[in-house]
């Protein structure tokens, strides 16, 4: 079969619109022709002009600008010299200050350390320090004990005690509550016991043996002299002028007679006195201290101050029974050997017995508590 050819679809085509001829212009004409290069001539000198003028300017304000820029250079330049000064100093004042840093450092190490070592040496002085006063205090609470065991010496027991306490007072630790307690305890029992005046009893004693010097013994007894007799006068009772009666002496009869009668009286008196010396009776009990001499009277007497002394060693001992048997000796020297009727020696023998009265049988307490809760505490490790 013949291919037919196919016609464009009216539709779908697009036809092109004529375009109208442009529109003609007109010719210049020839003066607008002459004057077209003058005008351009006198744009070209105004531009010109105007360059010149521009340039000019850009030229002065160059320069003004350059004339700045050297000012301001010169300006930088100096400002730039002192701060390379200023820089230079800083860096110097660094450098010390750097020095000085570092030597503080080094200080603040070495005072770091020793501090270090001062609260290491605070601690262990600290804990030793606890250790030498629990030492002490348990040293004199030891011999405090034993005082108060061999002399009875209860108030040297507080004193310890009392300072013991105050001791441990002052390092206000808890720790050592248990120990105070203790000590209280012992100080209450202590001060419960029934005082004894060991000291008057003691200047009792020694005032005994001041006396045992001028005592009188049997041995050296001298006969008492009798008294001078007295010259009786004789007188009378008159009546006073207030009506009361009034004793007056009587006038000697005869001088003469009167001192007849002193003579024989004053010799009659020295034959009787030599007479009582001849013969002496007397009731002895014991005649062997009549027969004591010197030597033995001195021997004697100062065997009774040894006997007095040593009651007062075992007053000041707490040993009753030696204390007790002591003033026996003495007492009964005192009846054997010296007379019993003089008044110093009645002296005597009062104040042995008031010092024998004394009770010394005391049973002293231990402080025992307070010594085992020191020694337990030093224990603990």
């Amino acid at each position: 079969m013949n291919d037919l050819p196919t016609l464009p679809d009216p539709a779908v085509s697009t036809a092109k619109p004529v375009e109208p001829p442009p529109p003609s212009q007109p010719e210049p004409s020839l003066l607008e022709t002459l004057q077209q290069p003058q005008m351009l001539s006198v744009g070209i000198l105004v531009l010109a002009i105007l360059l010149a003028g521009q340039t000019w300017s850009s030229h002065a304000r160059v320069n003004k600008l350059r004339e700045e820029m050297a000012m301001r250079l010169q300006k930088g330049d100096a400002s730039n010299a002192d701060t390379g000064n200023l820089v230079r100093s800083v860096q110097e004042s660094t450098k010390e200050l750097q020095g000085k840093v570092s030597l503080l450092e080094s200080k603040q190490q070495e005072a770091q350390s020793q501090q270090l070592a001062l609260e290491q040496l605070y601690q262990d002085l600290s804990k030793n320090r606890d250790e030498w006063a629990l030492t002490e205090i348990e040293q004199v609470l030891s011999t405090a004990s034993q005082q108060l065991q061999l002399a009875g010496n209860v108030p040297g027991a507080l004193i310890a005690l009392q300072n013991a306490d105050r001791s441990l007072s002052r390092s206000d630790k808890p720790q050592f509550i248990t120990i105070r307690r203790a000590i209280a305890k012992d100080m209450e029992k202590l001060k419960a016991l029934p005082s004894v005046d060991s000291v008057g009893v003691a200047l009792r004693l020694d005032n005994a043996i001041a006396q045992i010097d001028q005592l009188p013994m049997l041995a050296d007894e001298k006969p008492t002299l009798p008294a001078p007799p007295e010259k009786k006068v004789k007188t009378k009772i008159v009546r006073g002028k207030d009506g009361k009666p009034v004793k007056v002496e009587e006038p000697a009869v005869n001088p003469w007679l009167q001192a007849l009668q002193d003579g024989w009286n004053g010799w009659s008196s020295e034959m009787w006195t030599d007479v009582r010396q001849l013969i002496r009776v007397r009731n002895v009990e014991t005649p062997d201290a009549l027969m004591l001499s010197p030597a033995q009277a001195y021997f004697l007497r100062e065997n009774l101050k040894l006997r007095l002394l040593n009651a007062r060693m075992a007053l000041l001992s707490r040993n009753e029974g030696a204390f007790r048997a002591d003033l026996i000796a003495a007492q009964d020297a005192l009846v054997k050997y010296f007379d019993t009727r003089a008044k110093s020696t009645q002296t005597v023998q009062a104040v042995l017995r008031q010092v024998q009265s004394s009770n010394l049988a005391i049973e002293m307490p231990t402080l025992a508590e307070s010594l085992n809760a020191v020694r337990n505490y030093k224990a603990k490790p």
